[in-house]
């Protein structure tokens, strides 16, 4: 299994970005996954930013980036996008993917994409 994150880089506060995930190597239909992104900034722990899950449909945010960021899927090509607006210097983290169906024990990551927001 294999999640590769891109798209991150270094931007001005206020500023765009999205980021993308893609999955590879999953033993059963990429829907079936609960995708999440999830940030760790230096010296804090790792936190989630926004979770999917095809079955419901309703995907969550952390407080802190309501409103800002929009977690989104695409079955057909097993990736996953967070696009991230209004960004804030808070929000400069590595930015992790990560894939999971607690059920059956399946948990996987992603080596995680730097995204910088500075002046």
């Amino acid at each position: 299994v294999q999640l590769v994150e891109s798209g991150g880089g270094l931007v001005q506060p206020g500023g765009s970005l999205r980021l993308s995930c893609a999955a590879s190597g999953f033993t059963f239909t990429f829907s079936s996954y609960v995708m999440s992104w999830y940030r760790q900034a230096p010296g804090k722990e790792r936190e989630l930013v926004a979770a999917s899950s095809s079955a419901n449909g309703s995907p969550n945010y952390a407080d802190s980036v309501k409103g800002r960021f929009t977690i989104s899927r695409d079955n057909a090509k097993n990736t996953v996008y967070l696009q991230m607006n209004s960004l804030k210097p808070e929000d400069t983290a590595v930015y992790y993917c990560r894939a999971r169906r607690a059920m059956l024990g399946m948990d996987y990551w992603g080596k995680g994409t730097l995204v910088t927001v500075s002046s």
